[in-house]
């Protein structure tokens, strides 16, 4: 039995907290600064919850799941790593480049694993096309093509904050659509392609109330000869997305709304679907936090490394720098200091 200490227990903590102790493997405990919500979740779910981190740290856990703000992700994921602890650090990885050195050389140091909660490498469907497409079955892919949304507001829990009063409201804290949302779908595509060499990136607020960071935005990139388009809004009444991977012989459709993959060779009539079973939303999330302790047993790892997420953390900072200036921006330029 694992113990595992969920840091930050705002909306996606809570999830973190119930879903291990969904899996059966591990006690479960909390951290979080603020009374109210630390009393709920106590009362809800039955665990402890602390006020201080560095006082946390020194209780009997062995893993440590970091749900905060993304600019305190690197130095708890330092403090954890420290500690002793496995870390499953949430996305984004950060809202900069800066301390990614020392966070790979504290890695590098330890015997302790660290991964990136992408919840989409959990997914079984996304999981079961990404190794059709990267058989080679269809040929080589040359386009990709993302487009979809959600209505962000509804998807959060009624007793946290309004999102205009959390991390989603600023950009120095990881909010607007770039690092909240389509980073999933760029660190998806990455782990398929592998990573993006340029892009040119629009985007805007265009409805959500009572916050003026983007909601919306398009992304054209470059992967070698691959070219990618993203559009992703966050206040569609409908959630739905669909991705697109088009090679000379054939396609692979993703419906992320429907939970399935498809395949059309040139010539066919209409696709050919891999359907699964449609789970509840928490069902992945499970799924993320038994591979992550399956992980520090040492069995392969099926989540997004430490080295995959700063690839799409670069994705990102590239994306604002290029809403910013108006001009396509080149991954690798951006942060030549940081290892590739």
């Amino acid at each position: 039995m694992h113990s595992v200490l969920i840091v930050g227990c705002g909306s996606i903590g809570e999830r973190h907290l119930r879903c291990f102790q969904q899996t059966g493997r591990a006690e479960v405990a909390g951290c979080d600064p603020s009374p109210q919500l630390r009393a709920t979740l106590a009362e809800q779910y039955g665990v402890t919850l602390h006020a201080d981190y560095s006082r946390a740290l020194n209780e009997n856990s062995d893993v440590v799941v970091i749900c905060t703000p993304p600019p305190l992700h690197i130095p708890m994921a330092l403090a954890a790593l420290a500690a002793g602890k496995h870390v499953l650090i949430e996305k984004p990885l950060a809202v900069d480049l800066k301390a990614v050195p020392e966070l790979l050389a504290a890695h590098a140091a330890s015997d302790r694993q660290v991964a990136v909660a992408y919840v989409q490498h959990a997914y079984p469907y996304l999981r079961a096309a990404r190794k059709f497409l990267q058989s080679g079955a269809l040929g080589a892919i040359k386009h990709v093509t993302f487009a979809g949304g959600s209505h962000f507001p509804s998807g959060r829990p009624a007793h946290t904050a309004h999102y205009s009063e959390t991390y989603y409201a600023r950009r120095e804290t990881g909010g607007g659509v770039i690092q909240d949302a389509i980073t999933h779908t760029a660190n998806f595509v990455e782990s398929v392609i592998g990573p993006t060499d340029s892009l040119y990136c629009d985007c805007a607020h265009q409805a959500l109330p009572r916050v003026e960071i983007e909601d919306t935005v398009n992304i054209t990139a470059r992967h070698g000869d691959i070219l990618v388009s993203y559009a992703l809004n966050q206040f569609q009444a409908i959630e739905d997305g669909t991705l697109h991977f088009h090679t000379a012989e054939g396609s692979v459709k993703i419906e992320y709304h429907r939970q399935r993959w498809g395949t059309c060779r040139l010539g066919d009539a209409d696709w050919t679907w891999h359907d699964e079973t449609v789970p509840e939303r928490d069902a992945h999330f499970v799924a993320q936090a038994h591979a992550f302790l399956d992980l520090i047993e040492g069995q392969p790892s099926r989540l997004c490394s430490l080295e995959a997420a700063v690839q799409t953390l670069r994705f990102n900072q590239a994306a604002l720098a290029s809403a910013d200036s108006g001009r396509r921006v080149n991954l690798q330029k951006l942060s030549e200091a940081i290892p590739a």
